[in-house]
């Protein structure tokens, strides 16, 4: 099993030493996990500063899979936190920081963070997800250094939609244009936690990339604590199963790897 979305005391909002998480993931049997730490360059909310030291994560990670070398793989990714205005920014970290994994995320937009709601403030749901899935779209139109697409549908989350829309026209020209940039998505399992009916993205919105020719698929438990890592991930293997897929991914160098479902449900369950 790979656990390719996971944070430590390395990010803003969370408290957990990387140590903790690499022993209970041995615990599990996890063959391979990817911290992924947070970088929200400009994130609307003054008292949290979603950046950290570089080189000292790097030493750890390096630490780490010294420390912990032959017991499970440990790969250095980060999670950026895309909008329109702020592309240059990432496009010049990138250029100079080398991660095995990046994820692409949207946690604001329109310059508003979503997590308590200001984005959603004086919004109809259905106006809200259209200028989300909107702002995506020009972010992989422009901005071109990632792996995958983390939680497409994270606005769900915080705001169910109660409309017939679903938004598949503009999720269907992201996919278009992933897809020929030879990226992916994530399939990030946290969605159980939070209350959600799934994981994000939702069921037709993986039918939907399976229909559009899409193959590069991660799972993430996004976890913040070691508790949740591979949360739910049996099933989800189930459920990319029934939908055709066949393989799911990790990242070696920026360049995906695949591994089969039916290989990885074979030995779950061995």
């Amino acid at each position: 099993m790979f656990d390719y979305h996971m944070h430590s005391d390395f990010s803003a909002d969370c408290s957990t030493p990387m140590e903790s998480t690499i022993e209970q993931a041995i615990k599990l049997g996890i063959q391979e996990i990817c911290f992924t730490e947070h970088i929200d360059y400009e994130y609307p909310d003054p008292t949290i500063r979603f950046t950290f030291n570089l080189d000292a994560y790097a030493n750890k990670i390096k630490e780490m899979q010294e420390r912990y070398k032959g017991q499970i793989i440990i790969k250095k990714g980060v999670e950026i936190g895309v909008q329109p205005h702020i592309l240059d920014q990432y496009e010049s970290l990138l250029q100079k920081e080398f991660f095995d994994f990046v994820i692409c995320s949207m946690h604001t937009c329109d310059k508003k963070e979503l997590h308590y709601g200001t984005y959603f403030k004086d919004r109809s749901a259905d106006e809200a997800y259209r200028i989300y899935y909107e702002e995506l779209l020009y972010c992989v139109n422009n901005y071109k250094q990632y792996s995958i697409l983390g939680h497409l549908d994270l606005v769900k989350r915080y705001k169910k939609i109660d409309s017939a829309k679903n938004f598949h026209d503009i999720i269907r020209e992201i996919f278009r244009v992933i897809i020929a940039d030879g990226k992916g998505i994530e399939v990030n399992t946290s969605g159980y936690r939070y209350g959600l009916d799934g994981a994000m993205p939702s069921i037709d919105i993986l039918k939907l990339y399976k229909e559009c020719g899409g193959e590069i698929i991660t799972l993430g438990s996004d976890s913040h604590v070691p508790s949740t890592l591979a949360y739910r991930f049996t099933d989800t293997l189930d459920l990319l199963k029934k939908i055709g897929f066949k393989y799911i991914a990790t990242f070696e160098k920026q360049q995906p790897v695949f591994h089969s479902i039916d290989g990885l449900i074979n030995k779950k369950r061995r």
